[in-house]
């Protein structure tokens, strides 16, 4: 049964350790069994995250990790780097599978498709590309924003992609083949007055942005409608995620709370106060429970 916004009260806090450096990065497989770091030390780490053991190490970068992915049938793991490459790497046996070369700036972000055949990444050179998993190939090359792009998503049915940016816009784009080499933006979202860091799409074709000028957007994805603002953050949103239902988002933000929204009126439900310093990582496990992560790589699991 899913869990209500009144039910998450209870904190069971984790505590993940072992990088040499500043934590940057922090993902979960889609059952949270596993979960990733990536580091200023150049390393990506790979716990169990129930158990809290250390699995293994994946080295191969030459500069800070910026941000990590698992694929959703947790088959692979991705990473992007300051060293301006992507690396996806295989979970079962950690084996390299692609050294993934096309950006000329840092990677800030990586995000694999739903059927986990393709993978998006964003980097500091403004654009977005999209790369073809098995064989390691760029599929489309996604430009047209005017600064980085810090946050992807895709939408459940593989349909469309989005992409946040430093130019305070949301961009959405076609994927299917009718508009294959033709990557130009269905809408662009305006109306933010900061930095996107965080994208989401719901089952429903709901898109969520969460905003360095402290609010979360919500828009219809088929007509890039705004649907509501939602206010009630005190500092930038560095996450927002939608329960697997759709009816609930959440948003994690640098003023150490996580906020419950309802997606139907935009209003806050619940605030949670954990123990992270900063929030950066939020998301709805397969039963309901609500996880977020800090920079400390603590994890909270509100159950």
């Amino acid at each position: 049964m899913f869990h209500g916004p009144n039910e998450y009260t209870s904190l069971n806090l984790k505590e993940f350790g072992g990088h040499k450096d500043e934590v940057n990065c922090v993902a979960f497989s889609t059952d949270f069994q596993i979960m990733v770091t990536g580091s200023d030390d150049e390393r990506v780490r790979v716990f169990n995250a129930r158990s809290c053991e250390f699995l293994c190490k994946l080295r191969g970068h030459t500069a800070a990790v910026k941000t990590v992915a698992i694929s959703p049938d947790s088959k692979l793991i991705a990473s992007g780097s300051f060293d301006k490459t992507v690396r996806i790497w295989q979970t079962k046996n950690t084996e390299l599978l692609h050294c993934l070369k096309g950006h000329i700036k840092s990677v800030e972000v990586v995000c694999f498709s739903p059927n986990s055949e393709l993978l998006c990444s964003g980097s500091w050179d403004r654009s977005a590309i999209i790369w073809q998993v098995e064989s390691g190939l760029p599929f489309k090359i996604l430009c047209g924003h005017e600064n980085l792009v810090q946050s992807i998503a895709f939408s459940k049915d593989g349909a469309f992609i989005a992409t946040g940016s430093w130019d305070y816009t949301v961009r959405v784009w076609y994927i299917d083949d009718e508009h294959f080499n033709k990557p130009v933006s269905r809408f662009v979202l305006k109306g933010h007055k900061g930095n996107i860091h965080s994208v989401s799409i719901s089952k429903d074709g709901i898109l969520a942005s969460g905003s360095w000028d402290k609010t979360i957007k919500l828009w219809n994805i088929r007509n890039g409608q705004c649907l509501h603002s939602c206010v009630g953050h005190q500092g930038w949103i560095q996450a927002v995620t939608f329960s697997s239902d759709g009816t609930y988002i959440a948003s994690a933000s640098d003023d150490e709370t996580v906020r419950i929204w309802d997606v139907v009126d935009g209003k806050c439900l619940k605030t949670l106060e954990g123990q992270t310093d900063q929030a950066q990582h939020c998301g709805f496990t397969p039963g309901g429970a609500l996880v977020a992560s800090g920079a400390a790589v603590t994890t909270l699991a509100i159950m």
